[in-house]
């Protein structure tokens, strides 16, 4: 018989736990089944959040490691409070924004919008940091697409973001992060000492906003999003953002289950599209998946930064993570 609940020797958890996977309304035996499989793929963490409480807790939950483009959803929700006291608006463009790079931007470029950079949808395509050699492969010649004609997964964008982001007058990616999210939701593991801005100047004057991030406090985020923004009373994110967001801005042809909003991505495709779920995905493994139907937050990890996964990029793809996914909702008693 497994263990569901494992927590690092000494560490403490204000999370609440249901008192047994029976009592949650789950087969013990069917996520028997899920924890073998999680045990044959490269997981190192997991935690299930069933209606507000602690499902499965799997793995050190407790390892700050790399979020990889997780850190794009965290972005998207300081943005919808900035844009909700009207700091921003989605209708500014990078020529309003006064954002260049090296080399410098065409005039057609500049006319990308706030919203175009925030659904990937931008048309510039340039070098930035953290790009996988898929995704400079993949980018399209530069000036083949006008602003918000087409997606493409462009790390430009994203890093953009961050630095339109830190020009709103008194605002820090990393200190609102930890100020307006981390602290009002009581995130145990996360520390400003994690977080770091990467240049790579060869590239882009652009730098990216790295978080690390354990899996606990991943699953806070994402239980914040299933309760649309609200937290012990207080409305951290705005509802309407949360709605539009995580709303398709973009459809998705190279991905066949999912499209996407602003920095989310959204289930277009039975049954979990039927389960309104959306998601925060990053390299390697990395996933917060909110199921609102089902009033449920799933979050998967792989430890990118231990050594072993430096020497062997022992990933869990796609399809292994939703079949885990998959799993633990076959696991619900109907």
């Amino acid at each position: 018989m497994y263990v569901y609940y494992s927590i690092e020797e000494g560490a403490e958890s204000t999370w609440e736990y249901h008192d047994s996977v029976e009592e949650a309304g789950f087969s013990r035996e069917a996520l028997d089944q899920a924890r073998i499989y999680y045990d044959s793929i490269n997981s190192t963490s997991l935690m299930v959040i069933s209606e507000g409480k602690v499902l499965l807790s799997w793995g050190d939950v407790t390892k700050n490691t790399n979020a990889h483009s997780v850190r794009k959803s965290f972005l998207s929700a300081l943005f919808g409070i900035e844009i909700d006291r009207g700091n921003a608006a989605l209708t500014d463009t990078l020529e309003q924004l006064e954002i260049d790079d090296q080399p410098p931007l065409t005039t057609i470029e500049r006319q990308a919008q706030l919203s175009h950079l925030m659904s990937s949808s931008s048309g510039v395509y340039l070098p930035a940091g953290e790009e996988s050699w898929g995704m400079r492969f993949a980018r399209p010649s530069r000036g083949s697409h006008l602003p918000g004609e087409f997606y493409y997964y462009n790390n430009w964008d994203f890093n953009v973001l961050g630095t339109i982001y830190n020009a709103i007058p008194e605002r820090d990616v990393f200190v609102d992060f930890n100020d307006r999210i981390a602290e009002p939701l009581g995130m145990e593991d996360f520390d400003l000492a994690n977080t770091n801005y990467k240049y790579e100047n060869r590239r882009s004057r652009h730098p990216s906003y790295l978080f690390q991030l354990s899996a606990r406090d991943m699953a806070r985020f994402g239980q914040l999003y299933l309760q649309k923004g609200e937290w012990n009373g207080e409305q951290i994110v705005p509802q309407w953002w949360i709605e539009e967001s995580t709303s398709v801005q973009k459809e998705v042809p190279s991905n066949t289950v999912f499209d996407y909003g602003y920095l989310w991505w959204t289930a277009s495709v039975p049954p979990y599209s039927d389960y309104n779920m959306y998601s925060a995905v990053g390299r390697y493994g990395q996933s917060i998946d909110i199921i609102p139907e089902l009033d449920l937050v799933f979050v998967h990890r792989v430890d990118s930064n231990r050594l072993a996964f430096q020497l062997t990029r022992s990933a869990v793809n796609d399809l292994q993570r939703l079949q885990l996914l998959q799993l633990v909702l076959d696991a619900r008693r109907s």
